[in-house]
């Protein structure tokens, strides 16, 4: 609740806006999940689809693994056919099998993911095909937890900001900037942001 209530804190503080979404919407502790490789190919298949649609694929995708347990092992036993047929499109299938061929050769480790920073994340994510800034800003949020990450290049938050501050299509320097009052917890604000618009 300590977080919580310091989002709370610095939001009243520096930006009457989100803090009446903080008021509005609860959110639950941010906390590092584990399952990385899972993780990532949850957000490789979410990319440039609604929250919705992307938990469908993902569902289906989990149920080609025995107990559902996604491993980078498992990935490279499936047919790219199979990846196919539960709706991933096939530079989606190519990404996840380069992750999952980097992960089983060790060119790719999660151990000791957590004492890394962001910018070694991302420099070491982004040797995946398909895995740019987008994914590892939503892996880091949403896996790891880290607390002040925003993504200028997430079209929902585009929306989410364009309708809370009535601007019109700001750029992503300006979202960039308008971010920076929400550090160290930008994180929340853009899960704030994204439940403002009820789009999941």
């Amino acid at each position: 609740m300590g977080k919580a209530l310091n989002y709370h804190a610095h939001f009243k503080k520096v930006d009457p806006k989100i803090f009446g979404l903080a008021l509005k919407y609860k959110l639950e502790e941010i906390v590092d999940t584990g399952n990385y490789f899972e993780k990532l190919c949850d957000t490789i298949i979410g990319q440039q689809l609604s929250g919705r649609v992307a938990d469908v694929i993902f569902a289906r995708f989990k149920a080609l693994f025995p107990k559902g347990k996604v491993t980078a092992k498992g990935v490279l036993k499936l047919k790219d056919l199979q990846i196919r047929e539960i709706g991933a499109s096939n530079s989606k299938v190519a990404f996840i099998k380069d992750l999952a061929a980097k992960v089983q050769s060790g060119e790719i480790t999660f151990e000791g993911l957590g004492n890394l920073t962001n910018e070694e994340i991302a420099k070491m994510l982004t040797s995946v095909h398909g895995i740019g800034p987008w994914t590892v800003e939503m892996f880091l949020m949403f896996c790891l937890g880290r607390p002040d990450v925003f993504s200028t290049g997430d079209l929902g938050l585009l929306r989410a900001i364009e309708k809370l501050y009535d601007l019109d299509s700001p750029s992503k320097s300006q979202m960039a900037d308008l971010s920076l009052i929400w550090s160290p917890y930008r994180t929340y604000a853009a899960r704030l942001l994204w439940k403002s618009l009820d789009n999941r």
